[in-house]
């Protein structure tokens, strides 16, 4: 875990990854319950048998905004910024989509902070944030994601 204090000049680490998160699963499950919550049920990702018979990836994939949905909880896993009275997520800057996620696949997020600004109250970070699938050449998504930390 990756300790970052927000009250400090974090200047320094612009450009540089802080962070590799542990492995995740993603599961048929997981899918599943994210295209009932999304209400997309394509069958590219809810139906294993149609996937293996007529996908040309050979088996369910994960959204691309399952995966992108998985940063904060893969972020949490390595990366600690306190104190702070609160966390914020401001958006994406960019994201691409650049390998599909099979089911039961493992992915991990790599954090590379490109930008650290203060705002009133706290700093604002931009980072370059990885999904990596294990085994894979190429990433699953690549984004820069815009957080902020209130003190």
């Amino acid at each position: 875990m990756v300790h970052l204090d927000p009250r400090t000049d974090l200047s320094a680490l612009h450009g540089t990854e802080v962070a590799v998160s542990p492995w995740l699963a993603v599961t048929q499950r997981m899918i599943d319950e994210f295209a009932d919550v999304t209400c997309d049920p394509q069958w590219i990702h809810i139906d294993p048998a149609r996937a293996a018979a007529e996908s040309p990836f050979g088996t369910t994939i994960a959204h691309g905004f399952l995966t992108l949905s998985l940063l904060p909880h893969l972020y949490q896993t390595c990366i600690d910024i306190s104190p702070r009275r609160m966390g914020i997520n401001v958006g994406m800057n960019r994201v691409r989509f650049v390998t599909p996620v099979k089911v039961d696949s493992r992915v991990r997020g790599r954090f590379a902070i490109q930008e650290v600004k203060p705002i009133e109250g706290g700093i604002q970070i931009a980072w370059n944030a990885t999904v990596e699938i294990e085994g894979e050449a190429k990433p699953a998504c690549v984004a820069e994601w815009l957080t902020r930390a209130l003190v």
